[in-house]
């Protein structure tokens, strides 16, 4: 290339145009112009054309033209390296050669040249396209405008994309050029044709240039242009900006674009009102909202990725929306400022939510919020008491509203919004707004708050008691509309996804929620329908579900169980003011009485009472809740419900086909199933604790409910881990009673968990494909047997044990089937425990594991003293034990046998020593169950018959070698004397002395005796 010509240079250019013609998707499609050299410089990787490219092609050529002397020289010179041992392998060879070739002087001369002789094509190519440009200026308004329509065919700002544009890259001369078009002192054609060209150009390169101060404030002043068609040009701009520029760049323009709004709503031309309400088909209107969409989409696309970057960009821009949020006139009240436009493009805060979901930047938005920006708060809590005194308004005139959610949700066609409408939509924004802050501590300092209107602060509790009571008045909309938008912004709904959130944060709880006043506002209701009150609630069984899911929610936690128990000061709490636990219980019975006038004839009846119920689940679960509802007779209440709901069901007649009445009948028939078994799942729940369980056994329906309980757990394939511990607990509790062992039994309860038992260690799921053997059990039980296993704990205690094997024989049968399966805790003992005969034995299929589950078992069972006596007198397990020991040994040939150590010898010596030593680990000896390395890995001697080796027993100390109380000693010693005492000793012989006459047998042996010469040393008398 020392010779460069003009023919090479046409030649290179149209090779070069060619290479960017067959990439010209790919780089177009690139966010960036980093991502472009990136595509470039891995395009032989990802294009399978790479190496048919002319200019690849000339590359290649060139290049072997000028260094292949050297690559060749490079390479014999390595070959006869390695074949000499100095080099080894194919990639070393490679890399050796490439090192050497980079290294010599022909590369360094080559790449000098080339990027010589490309800097010119390059250059030609770029003046090249500038010449084109300006040729396609001068074809005339008609083709520029056909140019522009083909280029943007949607009108809407934020729509835009940067893969659907060109790239064209400038060099700051031009830029500054296109800066300079820009000025608002030149034409608006100029203007239009610079903004063109601006689109075309990488955001990055325009951001990081040297004119882009002045481009800025070009651009905001376009934006407030009153030709539609720059500000739109612009509005492209910023959309391309934000969907491929890092953060640290789209900052500026976002604060840009929120600073010129600002300008804009604080000048003179702006006169919006909210009385006026707004129609958003008009021109200027459609732009505005054009603007604070794009601002909404950045808003929630920021946080993404400003974590990246230093604080203070972050802070611009939380600090610029803020500023822009809370522009408003003092003199008119009336004023549509920029939070109506915010809350109709994002109704629900969600910008908000985003910005305080991570403590990085939740900590900007609250420290600026307080410091700076209260009044934003202060104006949403305004918006929520002012839509509050509507509503009651409204409710006292026992009317409807259709203004708020109508215009809100009105059919698509309505373009216009009404002022009522405008102000509802700002009470949704700020009602999620403030839901948002009050999850955090830092948020919650902001309270209370100042109001102008108002004399008293709002607190956190006023503000709760507000949301609470707009669940209930709140006016009513049609059903038809409210129906029709799967999205609900009813108030309702808001306050409860707000309470519902609150109730599962911990931290908010307390301080929000558990309050007298915020459970008194949620008992209103309740309170009305119990004294027989006019009540102006509307959707009244809505709102008491609603009512009943968020005090379940507070009963569920310990600290809301007893704030529904005791109140918000359990001491100082009024003995004239029942606690709510007594309103909720004498509720729930007038329900289950239907006794409420309000709610007679009504469809969702049985989920109110339901819902109810179980709220006094939450609380008659424990043993304090219990305690408060024993007096109201609740389990009598809904055992009476539940016979009238079963003697219902067996009413119900057979639906027969071709009826037209069989869809009622089969739906009648499924609600009063479902009531019914609501019922019983309540009743069921009583045995939770000792208490309850005798109660339940007092109504009679035991049997039913634990019936109940087992036909559940066969259906659901799958429980959560809170409803599967709550069935373990009621188990355990059934099982502590005869009665509840005896229903366990007759409902199928324990078979079922035997039958599974039994699966597990011996035979496996029938429906299971075994595709590989099972994996040996390394452990004494297998993973998969410990629940199982645990729950079988559960179930044995002893009057479950004493009713289930009283008086029952061990079956001992002369062969077992290999598919006869255990279904009673007696087959368990039988095949699991006592293996007293080869049948047993060779019925299973992992004998080692199956009796070494049944001896762990065995031993759990033996630490009831009485179930250890009942299987000890009915079957003799020690003798079994010891014979199955005796049997364990070798054969010699001469003199008796050791004892062969093994897992079940081991295991069987273990449970022999416990049931037959009964003390505590200073009274006893128990063996290890694990082997030592060594010559001797079991060091605990193993016996076949009585009495157990000495080394099991504990030495007991004798008398001179317990520990003297030397502390005594001294204070008797120094009782003696007198001149050594002081005035603590008097007070020690009087709390003495009353002690003695209460209690005289408290006190005896050698102390007392002490103490009484003590006592007659110093002459004190008794009496």
């Amino acid at each position: 290339m020392s010779h460069f010509t003009s023919e090479d240079e046409a030649l290179l250019q149209s090779m070069l145009r060619q290479l960017l013609q067959s990439v010209k998707e790919k780089i177009t499609g690139a966010p960036s112009v980093e991502c472009a050299e990136e595509i470039l410089l891995h395009l032989e990787e990802t294009d399978e054309n790479f190496h048919n490219y002319e200019f690849v092609k000339y590359l290649r050529q060139y290049i072997n033209n000028t260094v292949g002397s050297v690559i060749e020289e490079e390479t014999e010179k390595c070959t006869s390296a390695q074949n000499q041992g100095e080099v080894s392998g194919y990639d070393t060879l490679v890399q050796r050669v490439t090192k050497k070739t980079r290294e010599s002087k022909e590369y360094r001369e080559m790449m000098h040249a080339l990027k010589n002789v490309m800097m010119v094509v390059v250059e030609s190519l770029i003046n090249k396209f500038e010449e084109d440009r300006m040729c396609n200026k001068e074809l005339g308004s008609k083709t520029k405008n056909g140019r522009q329509s083909g280029c943007y065919t949607d009108n809407c700002s934020d729509s835009d994309s940067s893969l659907n544009q060109s790239y064209t890259f400038m060099s700051q001369e031009q830029l500054q050029l296109l800066v300079e078009r820009l000025d608002p002192i030149q034409p608006k054609e100029v203007r239009q044709e610079a903004l063109q060209t601006l689109c075309f150009v990488p955001p990055s390169d325009i951001l990081n240039s040297e004119g882009w101060p002045t481009l800025r404030k070009h651009l905001t002043t376009s934006l407030a242009d009153p030709d539609a068609t720059l500000g739109e040009k612009v509005l492209r701009f910023y959309a391309k900006t934000f969907s491929s520029s890092p953060f640290n760049v789209t900052r500026d323009v976002y604060t840009s674009l929120a600073r010129h709004l600002e300008l804009y709503f604080l000048s003179g031309e702006y006169s919006l009102r909210v009385s006026a309400g707004l129609d958003v088909s008009n021109t200027d209107v459609n732009r505005l909202l054009k603007k604070v969409r794009l601002l909404n989409e950045y808003q929630k696309e920021a946080p993404s990725s400003w974590i990246r970057h230093p604080e203070k960009y972050m802070e611009e821009v939380v600090e610029s929306t803020l500023s822009l949020l809370s522009v408003k006139h003092e003199a008119n009240p009336d004023f549509l400022s920029p939070v109506y436009f915010l809350a109709l493009i994002d109704i629900k805060a969600v910008w908000f939510k985003k910005w305080t979901h991570a403590y990085y930047s939740r900590a900007v938005v609250l420290r600026l919020l307080e410091k700076k920006y209260k009044s934003l708060i202060n104006a949403a809590v305004q918006q929520c008491l002012d839509y509050f005194e509507f509503c009651k308004a409204v409710v006292n005139k026992k009317s409807r509203v259709n203004d708020f959610f109508q215009q809100h949700c009105s059919d698509k066609q309505n373009f216009s919004y009404t002022g009522s409408g405008l102000q509802y939509i700002y009470f949704v924004h700020s009602l999620c707004l403030l839901g948002r802050l009050l999850i955090y501590k830092q948020g919650r300092n902001l309270f209370p708050v100042q109001l102008k209107n108002k004399k008293d602060s709002v607190s956190i509790t006023n503000l709760l008691v507000l949301f609470t009571q707009l669940i209930y008045c709140s006016p009513s909309y049609p059903k038809a509309l409210v129906a029709a938008h799967a999205d609900n912004y009813s108030p309702a709904s808001l306050v409860m996804e707000i309470l519902q959130v609150f109730c599962d944060q911990t931290g908010c709880t307390a301080e929000c929620l558990y309050t007298d006043a915020v459970i008194d506002a949620l008992l209103h209701p309740v309170q009305s329908l119990l004294s027989g009150t006019e009540v102006y609630i509307n959707c009244l069984e809505t709102t008491l579900i609603d009512v009943a899911d968020i005090l379940t929610r507070i009963a569920a936690v310990d600290d809301g169980l007893s704030l529904l128990l005791y109140g918000e000061n359990e001491k100082t709490a009024k003995e004239n003011r029942p606690t709510a636990v007594h309103i909720i219980v004498q509720f729930t019975k007038k329900l289950l009485h239907d006794d409420i006038s309000h709610l007679s004839g009504s469809e969702l009846l049985p989920v109110v009472k339901g819902a109810f119920i179980f709220v006094c689940r939450q609380m008659y679960s424990t043993c304090e809740g219990l305690q408060m509802l024993i007096p109201y007779g609740l389990h009598e209440s809904i055992t009476e419900a539940w016979k009238k709901a079963s003697s219902l069901s067996e009413r119900v007649p057979t639906p027969v086909t071709g009826m037209e009445s069989t869809s009622s009948i089969n739906l009648e028939s499924k609600n009063t199933l479902l009531w019914e078994e609501t019922l019983l799942d309540a009743l069921l729940n009583f045995s939770a604790t000792p208490k309850g369980l005798f109660l339940l056994h007092s109504t009679g329906a035991l049997n039913d409910c634990v019936s109940f309980m087992f036909s559940s757990l066969s259906k659901k394939l799958q429980a959560d881990e809170y409803e599967e511990f709550g069935n373990r607990v009621i188990v355990t509790q059934m099982a502590t009673t005869p009665t509840g062992a005896v229903a366990l039994q007759s409902s199928g309860f324990i078979k079922a968990l035997v039958t599974e038992l039994w699966a597990l260690l011996e035979c496996g799921k029938d429906d299971v494909r075994i595709t590989q053997p099972k994996s040996t059990p390394v452990d004494p039980i297998d993973r998969s047997c410990q629940k199982s296993f645990l729950s079988l704990i559960n179930l044995l205690t002893y009057q479950a044990v004493f009713e289930l094997l009283s008086e029952q024989d061990i079956p001992n049968k002369q062969m077992y089937s290999l598919r006869e399966v255990p279904t009673d805790v007696i087959d368990i003992i039988d095949r699991l425990i006592i293996l007293n005969s080869e049948a047993k034995i060779h019925s299973l299929f992992n004998y080692e594991q199956s009796h070494i589950f049944g001896l762990r078992l065995l031993n759990v069972l033996c630490c009831d003293l009485n179930t250890l006596l009942l299987l000890e007198t009915q079957y003799k397990v020690s003798q079994v034990l010891l014979t199955a020991q005796e049997e364990n040994v070798t054969e010699p040939s001469e003199g008796p046998g050791d004892f062969i150590i093994d897992a079940l010898s081991v295991e069987r010596n273990h449970v022999l020593v416990r049931i037959n030593l009964i003390g505590g680990p200073q009274e006893r000896n128990l063996p290890l169950r694990v082997l030592d390395k060594g010559s001797d890995p079991y060091i605990w001697p193993m016996f076949s018959s009585f009495p157990l080796p000495r080394c099991y027993l504990a030495e007991i100390p004798t008398k001179a070698e317990f520990r003297q109380d030397k502390d005594l000693d001294k204070l008797l010693s120094l009782l003696k004397h007198p001149e050594k005492q002081t005035g603590w000793t008097e007070i020690c012989r009087k709390l003495f002395c009353k002690v003695m006459k209460a209690r005289p047998e408290i006190i005896s042996g050698t102390t007392c005796e002490a103490l009484k010469n003590f006592i007659g040393l110093r002459g004190f008398s008794m009496e």
